[in-house]
């Protein structure tokens, strides 16, 4: 097959793998999507649970109330009714004292029940409240159920369809090139790329001059060695080229300024003043150690007479 033929069917296997990577993509993540409505149900459903709960038994609390007070309430009527048939004093005492004990505990009863009985009636409100958010939100479950359901269908139906065309090209390519195809897309997106100018558009690097031309002659497969694409050459416009070649975007020595706080021609008459005057004073400097070096001969010259005589 030649390389070109090749080349094309990348190309088309590229668009092909783009669209069934990023719908299997969809698929798995679809769920997700009714995560969050299905854990807003679950908590719905506990509290409503909980509030049940402290709803009964704040229901048996009032039940018994609600008994004791009939007690105290009949134990009450009774005396009263008894207090017509007394004969004796202690028998008055006796029974005044039930009636005033139990309309003392009759009162306390009341109250407490009262009490109890606005919070049961709170807490029956806020079942209320939950069941029909409850019922609410199971039915925005259903719909949207629904419609990730048909949304699903028609990925899975344009999934078919990807797989039917690439397994129309695939089996013409290298098994192991069409691997790493496969994984590159996966991770960039592209597989395939054009070079440009020595440039892979892919990752935009320039590439050395004899891969490049290696691209260029089209004779084998070639990856890109920074970012693993495979490489095609491409024949690049006048207009393309200037924008690789700009040198606002190249960062030469054009950019360095020409209006410098310095005159060049000064520093230049400068630096020859320093250098004239460095010679000066190493002319000075050996002139002096030459002097020194005659004084010490002179001097090693008279000690030697000296000696002699």
């Amino acid at each position: 097959m030649v390389m070109t033929e090749v080349f094309d069917k990348l190309k088309n296997l590229q668009s092909i793998l783009v669209k069934k990577y990023d719908l299997e993509k969809k698929i798995d993540e679809a769920p997700k999507q009714l995560g969050s409505q299905d854990e807003l149900l679950d908590r719905m459903k506990k509290e409503f649970i909980s509030k049940n709960t402290e709803y009964e038994v704040v229901k048996a609390k009032v039940m018994q109330l609600r008994g004791d007070l009939d007690e105290v309430v009949k134990s009450r009527e009774d005396g009263e009714k008894s207090m017509d048939n007394i004969t004796t004093h202690r028998e008055y005492e006796a029974l005044d004292k039930q009636i005033t004990e139990a309309s003392s505990k009759e009162q306390d009863i009341r109250k407490e029940l009262q009490k109890e009985e606005k919070i049961l009636a709170d807490l029956n409100d806020n079942l209320k409240s939950y069941e029909a958010m409850i019922k609410s939100q199971e039915t925005d479950l259903n719909v949207s159920k629904s419609s990730l359901d048909k949304e699903l269908t028609s990925y899975k139906n344009e999934l078919e369809d990807l797989n039917k065309k690439e397994n129309k090209i695939a089996p013409d390519l290298d098994q192991e090139i069409l691997f790493k195809f496969q994984r590159i897309i996966q991770r960039n997106t592209e597989g395939i790329v054009a070079v440009k100018n020595g440039v892979c558009t892919g990752c935009h690097m320039i590439l050395p001059a004899q891969f490049a031309n290696e691209v260029r002659k089209g004779e084998n497969i070639l990856f890109c060695p920074y970012c693993s694409r495979i490489l095609f050459y491409e024949e690049t416009t006048e207009n393309e080229q200037e924008s690789y070649f700009k040198l606002d975007d190249a960062g030469s020595l054009a950019d360095i300024d020409d209006d410098e706080d310095f005159d060049t021609e000064d520093e230049y008459e400068k630096d020859e003043d320093e250098l004239s005057e460095d010679e000066d004073t190493e002319e000075t400097e050996e002139s002096t150690d030459e002097e020194d070096e005659e004084g010490d001969d002179s001097e090693d010259s008279e000690s030697e007479e000296d000696s002699e005589s």
